[in-house]
């Protein structure tokens, strides 16, 4: 059994998750602590106990360990020099989202490690549900025939105070790469283009915009429509989002919170103005666990098998572009090809 020695870059809170990940596995340990600032990787061994070594640069982290793998938990800035770093130096990389900070950078991932043959996947831990999977069992089977149309609605107002108050998109950049990728996971086809409005409604507590709605045209030929809010009191969605996917027979629905199920044409019904529907339940058969340590369980069964995560970089390329795609049409108030990107 192959034994992941892990270098952990970034020792931030959220770094905690994938710290507590790690040590729940009986074939991986934890080599090396990586931040820019020493006394974060000092706390975060002390946290959990850990002997590991404490570095502030990340390539002599991975010579002095003997790491094989990185955990990358830093900001989006640095995920491509981390990212880079790593794979040159030999190790597989598992990181948060989103991949890169601009499609250059994503595809430079791309680059090296089609280059070095080392791994880059990216966490979307919102794919790794059982309603959704559900969810995307009624679509797979062909419950409501082929799809034309997927809408997502997000509307919640949480206050969190810090770096998301101040940023210029802190919807479509910080959440909505979430439901963008869910889309994606849930109909099987990427974007082709997308036209976004971006704005900060009245009461905004939000610096930038908080606030879009968003239409993508996909590869199948469907379109994905996004409205999203995150400076919304009232009547909130879950944080999943609500979901109205339409087909040939029928709709499938999830408020992202309960089992999904489907309504479609009951019969033939020929001659009546509005026909009647039947409900259809989903099945749920994912066996999986959910969130972080279930994107994390697939990434390192891909890395065991040798092959593709779920959410490899080649794959993930699709979902940071549909974000960057959107801030650049709420910009430019232009639809945008994302193959222009």
């Amino acid at each position: 059994m192959k034994t992941y020695r892990i270098a952990l870059a970034g020792c931030g809170g959220m770094a905690r998750t994938w710290v507590e990940y790690a040590l729940s596995r009986e074939d991986a340990e934890i080599v090396a602590l990586v931040d820019i600032f020493p006394a974060a990787a000092q706390a975060m061994a002390e946290r959990y106990g850990l002997k590991s070594g404490i570095y502030s640069d990340l390539a002599q982290a991975i010579a002095e360990s003997g790491a094989n793998l990185v955990f990358d938990v830093t900001i989006p800035a640095t995920h491509h020099q981390i990212g880079k770093t790593a794979m040159e130096a030999g190790c597989d990389v598992l990181g948060e989202k989103p991949m890169a900070a601009t499609m250059e950078e994503a595809r430079d991932l791309i680059r090296v490690s089609e280059r070095t043959g080392r791994t880059l996947a990216v966490m979307q831990n919102r794919r790794y549900n059982a309603n959704i999977r559900a969810l995307r069992g009624l679509i797979e089977r062909g419950t409501i025939g082929k799809v034309g149309y997927v809408g997502a609605d997000f509307f919640l107002g949480p206050h969190f105070g810090g770096f998301r108050e101040a940023m210029d998109s802190p919807l479509i950049l910080d959440m909505a790469i979430h439901t963008f990728d869910q889309a994606r996971m849930l109909t099987g086809a990427d974007p082709v283009s997308v036209y976004c409005h971006e704005f900060n409604p009245p009461g905004s507590w939000y610096a930038g915009n908080a606030s879009a709605v968003c239409i993508f045209e996909m590869s199948d030929g469907s379109v994905f429509c996004y409205r999203g809010s995150w400076c919304a009191e009232g009547a909130p969605t879950s944080w999943e989002s609500d979901w109205r996917i339409t087909g040939e027979r029928g709709t499938a629905l999830w408020d992202g919170t309960n089992a999904p199920y489907a309504e479609v044409v009951a019969a033939e019904q020929d001659g009546k103005f509005i026909r009647e529907n039947a409900r259809v339940e989903a099945e749920f058969d994912w066996t999986g666990r959910e969130g972080h340590a279930g994107c994390l369980d697939e990434m390192l069964a891909a890395l065991a098998s040798g092959r593709p995560a779920e959410t490899d970089c080649r794959d993930n390329v699709h979902s940071i572009a549909m974000v960057l795609g959107a801030i650049e049409s709420a910009k430019t108030g232009k639809k945008i090809w994302l193959k222009d990107l």
